[in-house]
């Protein structure tokens, strides 16, 4: 069997055997990956898939603990330890030197997920448990809704944004599924075919599918490092208005750029004198000491909100908020309705489970600094190039040194096992993508595989440019 169902196997054995009881603290992933000479991300799938088993529970900031003896006519080990050395037989036998860290030898940053860490699944675990113990729980989550959602659920959706930093009445939210689907219903919604939307140059490619689906016409304005080029739309407006600007304030996505203050202000006039919508994205999320003032809180009559648990909780829980001024709530209401009536209850009964009887409050904390430390160890292992991230993003955007082109850079990062992404699905119109590349650092299984890739890119970046050919 795999290495990590190996190790998770192991640890059943000595529970079985009552080896391991209940309460007992499991050695840290690093002391045990190096005593077994495997990656720290195989001990932490090991973990997760005894988690996963019921036999132990991870707290963050803690460890991992033996939820308690269950005996079984499997046989025994005399020791934990002795039960790890074992584990040879079960195919737990030491990695070669230098192997990669994923068991795929790919280490894939293309995707801005979560960082791993069993909590995810403790929490969910504790979510349902808390429902199946709960009669109006269960009732809740087998019964037709509306579709603006359940109130208290939504009051409790409220509060948590409050504690995040975005603090929102609950009578102007509504729970979608996802951010996607939120994006979705508001041009649905507001936006007629035909109708003009502005954004960045470099976008969230869910925007540019969503856009083009629905006939809208997708225009750009140039980033700089202080975000949209809020001038240029100035100009833009003089032109054209649109009907609605999308922009992500605290961080573009791709470039990290941040919309400054005086950006802010400016582009809510630009709104009031032109009547046009703004659509912010907030769902790639930053702790509130990194971010400026939100633009619906500076324009609420016209701004719409786009929140979604994916990326704190689980990307699995496909449940978001859309914050809207009351009197288009109805409209959007409506889309929602005809698309898919409502959200799952039971998706909402989870995640509101979770955010009061699970760990959600210290999964953030623990994601937020465990994306710190890996962008600090990113800037430190790329500072030649100057990378560009926020402290506690997901993401890290490099620009190319003179003479790299970023379809060859991927693909000689491919080729050695790494992924990442061109800026080309990022472009809007028809100007040629910047050589550039976005390295999702929160996708690695842990900080190891992430250094391991890291230095990957290092050395493709050090490398010297392939010739190209010469045409007449």
């Amino acid at each position: 069997m795999p290495r990590y169902r190996a190790l998770a196997e192991a640890i059943r054995l000595d529970i079985a055997a009552g080896q391991l009881k209940e309460g007992e603290r499991l050695p840290p992933q690093r002391r045990l990956a190096d005593a077994l000479g495997v990656t720290i991300g195989t001990v932490t799938r090991g973990y997760a898939e005894a988690e996963r088993s019921g036999l132990v529970s991870a707290r963050v900031g803690s460890g991992t603990y033996i939820n308690g003896a269950t005996r079984s006519a499997h046989g025994s080990f005399s020791s934990f330890g002795h039960a790890l050395r074992a584990s040879k037989a079960y195919g737990l036998a030491p990695e070669q030197e230098g192997a990669l860290p994923a068991a795929s030898g790919v280490i894939d940053l293309t995707m801005s997920l979560p960082p791993p860490h069993p909590a995810r699944q403790q929490g969910m675990a504790a979510a349902l448990s808390a429902i199946s113990q709960s009669p109006e729980a269960l009732l809740r989550s087998v019964e037709y809704q509306n579709e603006f959602g359940d109130g208290s659920h939504r009051q409790l959706l409220a509060s948590w944004m409050g504690e995040l930093g975005m603090p929102v009445d609950p009578e102007e939210l509504m729970l979608t599924q996802g951010g996607q689907n939120g994006i979705t219903l508001a041009l649905s919604a507001l936006l007629a075919p035909g109708d003009a939307v502005v954004t960045g140059a470099l976008t969230y490619p869910g925007l540019i599918v969503a856009s083009a689906e629905r006939g809208l016409k997708l225009l750009r304005v140039p980033l700089d490092k202080d975000g949209m080029d809020v001038e240029a739309l100035a100009r833009l407006c003089r032109q054209q208005a649109p009907r609605m600007v999308y922009v992500m304030a605290e961080q573009n996505n791709p470039g990290a750029a941040q919309l400054s203050h005086a950006r802010r202000e400016a582009l809510v006039a630009l709104a009031r004198q032109h009547d046009f919508w703004i659509l912010e994205d907030g769902v790639q999320y930053l702790p509130d000491e990194e971010c400026g003032t939100r633009l619906y809180q500076m324009a609420p009559e016209r701004t719409l909100y786009v929140f979604s648990t994916s990326k704190l909780l689980a990307g699995g829980l496909r449940l978001g908020v859309l914050r809207a001024p009351v009197e288009v709530l109805t409209r959007i209401g409506a889309v929602l309705r005809s698309h898919s009536w409502m959200v799952a209850p039971l998706l909402m009964e989870t995640v509101c489970a979770w955010l009061t009887s699970g760990n959600a409050t210290q999964l953030v904390e623990w994601q937020m600094e465990e994306m710190r430390a890996r962008q600090r160890l990113a800037r430190t292992l790329l500072a030649e190039w100057s990378p560009a991230a926020r402290p506690s993003s997901f993401d890290l955007w490099l620009e190319l040194p003179e003479g790299q082109r970023s379809q060859a850079m991927v693909a000689s990062l491919a080729e050695r096992g790494v992924h990442v992404t061109s800026a080309e699905p990022f472009c809007v119109g028809n100007e040629p993508p910047p050589q550039a590349i976005r390295l999702c650092l929160s996708a690695a299984e842990s900080r190891e595989a992430l250094t391991h890739a890291l230095e990957i890119v290092r050395e493709q970046l050090q490398a010297p440019p392939a010739l190209r050919p010469m045409t007449l």
